[in-house]
């Protein structure tokens, strides 16, 4: 058999086997350096609120703080994509989780914002270019029948490490001046943790398939078939439907045949980004200027941030019963109505409720953009596409706290909230036109 058949055969053997132990320990591996990487960008949310005091700040100063981290991201992205279909998954996840976890722990060191911002923006460049890696190793790992529920499980340690974010926050942050250096003392974590994911998780079967390292893909696949009875693996590919693979290729993403589910993949992720992190980045900020203490905003914030894991875990019974396209955008028009309602909410319990259901629809949706994303390119265009989808989003994540202050002093927060719902829309929008990749193999 040619290397080419070859390589299909082990693409078929990943893609139908039971979800082993190993997929299990690849999983959480990957999901980890996930909720650390939630953890890092929620915590300046609160930072931002407790340096405003202590500092002085004004709003155009955390506008910033809060943008140049998501520059960083926007660079990262890009780059890291570019780097995975040229270096490998494995790799470039570990070398960024090292360069932003020694960035955090080195922003405890600032004196001033000038120094905060200069590290915030190291920090970026490191999370920008994990989070799309990651989702892309385990979406080329994931057995078929499951790889849209994995990569939405994978996206649901964001949610574990916002909570984590939203508890140190709560308890660290506001606890003493020095606070916030604790709470960034915290991020070192991933330094340690990225020798661990090195040495730990398998490389790309599919990547070493690109490049020609047959010998290292082929034991790549008999160790995740060692963990599985033979005679279980003989009836469940017996059982296989025939692969439906993506018939689209292309050695751009802008080519012939992925321009149209690039540019509506690029749209999904500068709207969600511009809403997202529009809102969530400043929600402490905001209750605080309606006059709730520092102490009540941080814990609010921690009981919307709570909704998070329940959409995700809709997101990822949905994704495989009704499909990516439509899950998303479902959760993208459920986002839309939540911001609207959140901008017209008065009281205590309507700004929770309004809050957690932004926090439920918002999240479930973003789970299902990272399940859709990989499975839209082939192996060679993988890594570069969902990088630069990531990429471009990030772009409204630089823009989306820099315009809250304005319009907040212009309009209010109803037109604000406004403003992101109708992003919302327009995402939703763009998700329906996205292919539906549900069942469909890898190309």
């Amino acid at each position: 058999m040619n290397n080419e058949g070859a390589a299909r055969t082990r693409n078929f053997r990943l893609d139908h086997m039971p979800v082993t132990a190993k997929h299990k320990r690849m999983l959480v591996g990957s999901g980890l350096g996930w909720a650390l990487d939630a953890m890092d960008v929620g915590l300046i949310s609160f930072i931002m609120a407790a340096l405003a005091a202590q500092w002085g700040l004004t709003a155009t100063d955390t506008s910033w703080l809060a943008s140049i981290g998501f520059m960083g991201m926007a660079l990262g992205a890009t780059f890291g994509g570019l780097l995975a279909d040229r270096f490998g998954r494995r790799h470039v996840f570990a070398v960024t989780l090292l360069i932003y976890g020694l960035a955090t722990g080195a922003s405890t060191l600032s004196t001033g914002l000038a120094m905060l911002i200069v590290f915030r923006f190291v920090v970026g460049l490191g999370l920008g270019a994990e989070l799309p890696v990651a989702s892309t190793l385990i979406s080329e790992f994931a057995p078929l029948r499951v790889r849209g529920r994995m990569v939405v499980a994978l996206e649901a340690f964001w949610a574990l490490g916002w909570i984590a974010a939203a508890a140190i926050g709560a308890f660290v942050v506001s606890a003493s001046a020095n606070g916030w250096r604790w709470a960034l003392a915290l991020g070192c974590v991933p330094a340690v943790y990225a020798l661990y994911v090195r040495l730990g998780l398998p490389e790309s079967v599919r990547f070493l398939e690109s490049k020609g390292r047959h010998d290292e893909a082929e034991q790549v696949v008999r160790g995740f078939e060692a963990e599985v009875p033979a005679g279980e693996l003989a009836a469940l590919r017996s059982e296989a439907p025939a692969e439906k693979p993506d018939e689209a290729a292309g050695t751009s993403i802008w080519a012939p045949a992925l321009r149209a589910r690039t540019a509506a993949l690029w749209t999904v992720w500068f709207c969600i980004n511009l809403s997202y992190y529009g809102a969530f980045i400043w929600i402490p900020s905001l209750l605080v200027h309606d006059g709730f203490s520092l102490v009540k905003s941080f814990q609010y914030t921690l009981i919307i941030t709570l909704a998070q894991l329940p959409g995700y875990a809709a997101a990822a019974w949905l994704i495989e019963r009704w499909g990516r396209r439509v899950t998303l955008g479902v959760f993208l028009v459920g986002s839309a109505v939540a911001a609207g309602l959140y901008g017209f909410a008065g009281t205590t319990s309507t700004i929770i409720a309004a809050g957690c259901l932004l926090s439920f629809f918002n999240l479930g949706a973003w789970g299902a953009l990272y399940a859709i994303g990989p499975e839209l390119y082939p192996t060679a265009v993988r890594g570069a596409g969902t990088g630069a989808a990531a990429g471009f989003g990030r772009i409204a994540s630089i823009i989306a706290p820099l315009i809250v202050p304005p319009i907040v002093a212009a309009a209010g927060t109803n037109a604000l909230f406004a403003l992101f719902g109708a992003a919302f829309a327009i995402a939703a929008v763009a998700a329906f036109t996205l292919p539906e990749q549900k069942g469909k193999a890898l190309a």
